[in-house]
C-alpha cells in the first residue's frame, strides 16, 4: 500500500512513553528508499520522552491527554479525528498504553499495527518479562501483529525469539527483547508500505501467502 505518486507511505505513530520503537522507525525512515515516512507522533501523555525524539527528527507532535475526556469512546473519537487529519495509510502503536475501543479498531482495520514484548499468543498484556521468568520459560521474544478487537490477539506478522539466560533479570531480558523489537517493527512497516503485507479476511498475508509462525 503506497501513497499517491509512489511517495512514501504516511504513518502516524502513537506513543505513551520512552519511544524507543518510535526511534527505530525514525531511523529506518531516514534510510534511502525506505518506503514509509512518519507524518506525526501522537501521545496521550505530555511527558512522554518519545515526543522529544520526534521533535529532534523534525516530526510533527501532538498530545491528546486521555484524562480530559469522560469516556474511552469519546477520547477515541477525538483521537481518530486527530489521526485522520494527517491522512495516514498506516497507524503504528509503539508503546501506546491504552486499550482501544471497538470503533477505533474497526476504523483502522487492516492498517493498524502493534509491537508486543512476547512470543504471542503467549503472555498477552503487561509485565511479560517477569512473567516469563516466573514461569521458568527458556525462550522469550517479540511479536508484530495486526490489531483486532482481541487484546494482543490479532494476526501475527513477524516474531523474533531470544533465549532466557540463567542469570536473567526482568530488566536484562527486556533489553534483549527490545533489541529485537527495533529490528522487526521497521521490517513489518516496510512490508506494509511496499504493499506486500495485507490483512485479508482476518488473515495476515505476505506476498499473497498466509503468514505462519512457530508460535501460533
Amino acid at each position: 500500500m503506497r501513497s499517491k505518486m509512489n511517495e512514501p507511505l504516511s504513518v502516524v505513530v502513537l506513543i505513551s512513553g520512552n519511544g524507543s520503537n518510535l526511534q527505530a522507525l525514525i531511523n529506518a525512515a531516514e534510510e534511502e528508499k525506505y518506503p514509509a515516512r512518519i507524518s506525526a507522533v501522537i501521545s496521550n501523555r505530555n511527558d512522554a520522552y518519545g515526543l522529544q525524539r520526534a521533535r529532534a527528527a523534525g516530526i510533527v507532535c501532538r498530545v491528546l491527554p486521555h484524562h480530559a475526556y469522560e469516556t474511552r469512546e469519546i477520547y477515541d473519537q477525538a483521537l481518530m479525528a486527530l489521526i485522520d487529519s494527517f491522512d495516514p495509510g498506516l497507524v503504528a502503536l509503539a508503546g501506546f498504553m491504552r486499550i482501544l475501543s471497538a470503533n477505533f479498531v474497526e476504523h483502522y482495520s487492516g492498517r493498524l499495527l502493534n509491537i508486543h514484548p512476547s512470543l504471542l499468543p503467549k503472555y498477552k498484556g503487561l509485565n511479560t518479562h517477569q512473567r516469563v521468568l516466573d514461569d521458568g520459560e527458556i525462550e522469550h521474544g517479540a511479536s508484530v501483529h495486526f490489531v483486532t478487537l482481541e487484546l494482543d490477539g490479532g494476526p501475527l506478522i513477524l516474531q523474533s525469539p531470544v533465549p532466557v539466560l540463567a542469570d536473567d533479570t526482568a530488566e536484562s531480558l527486556a533489553a534483549r527483547v527490545l533489541n529485537q523489537e527495533h529490528i522487526i517493527y521497521p521490517q513489518a512497516v516496510k512490508w506494509f508500505a511496499e504493499g506486500r503485507l495485507k490483512l485479508v479476511d482476518g488473515v495476515a498475508m505476505l506476498d499473497n501467502k498466509v503468514i505462519s509462525t512457530p508460535y501460533d
